[in-house]
């Protein structure tokens, strides 16, 4: 059975789709706010304990998280990819990108685990036992393991939503190709791809510059 693509209370698709676009729109406004705050936040904080901060920053691991960048970006190629294929109601094309989306995701969660046990194998976990004595390295890692932590549970509910996504395209209750719904859950994948863009200097490559 396919699924149906126009829902109420919308009269044409086109409003549908564009009330879609609007909403997610509004929503990544608001995280937009949230992440930004918190960057200016630290980069206040960076100004004012610049020798222990940049300490702190050294010493997270750079390829780790140069890896994980590449990851998150090719799957962002994969995610857009999906996004045409179902335009062209190519459905085993669109299943096979999303798939590759969720597994690029996955993989991202996976060397992100393997990354925070070495941190708190070194004791880079804030607290009486932090490892670090500058003043303000262990501020830096307070945001650290806030900003990567928020991000990688938006990364989750993505990984998430792509897979209830490919389950209801396979059993046919999703109009893929005509709701508008891939091209909202499009902008909040590459939303979370953006912010990492932006987490990946600001915490691995700005005491490295």
């Amino acid at each position: 059975m396919s699924g149906q693509a126009l829902h109420e209370p919308f009269e044409d698709l086109e409003r549908q789709r564009l009330a879609a676009a609007f909403g997610m729109w509004i929503f990544l406004a608001t995280e937009i706010l949230f992440f930004g705050s918190a960057f200016l936040a630290f980069s206040v904080y960076r100004q004012l304990h610049p020798e222990g901060m940049l300490a702190a920053a050294r010493e997270t691991n750079i390829v780790l998280g140069s890896v994980n960048t590449a990851i998150l970006l090719a799957s962002s190629v994969t995610m857009a990819v999906a996004d045409k294929a179902a335009e062209q109601m190519r459905k085993r094309e669109t299943i096979l990108c999303l798939a590759l989306t969720a597994a690029f995701g996955l993989g991202f969660l996976v060397v992100k685990l393997f990354e925070y046990r070495e941190d708190i194998a070194e004791r880079l976990v804030p607290g009486p036992h932090f490892a670090l004595k500058e003043p303000g390295a262990q501020l830096f890692f307070g945001f650290y393991w806030v900003m990567t932590g928020i991000h990688a549970i938006h990364l989750t509910i993505g990984i998430v939503i792509v897979l209830i996504t490919i389950w209801r395209i396979r059993r046919g209750s999703l109009a893929y190709g005509r709701s508008g719904f891939l091209p909202s859950l499009g902008l909040y994948w590459h939303l979370v791809d953006v912010v990492w863009i932006f987490l990946f200097p600001l915490l691995y490559l700005g005491a490295r510059a």
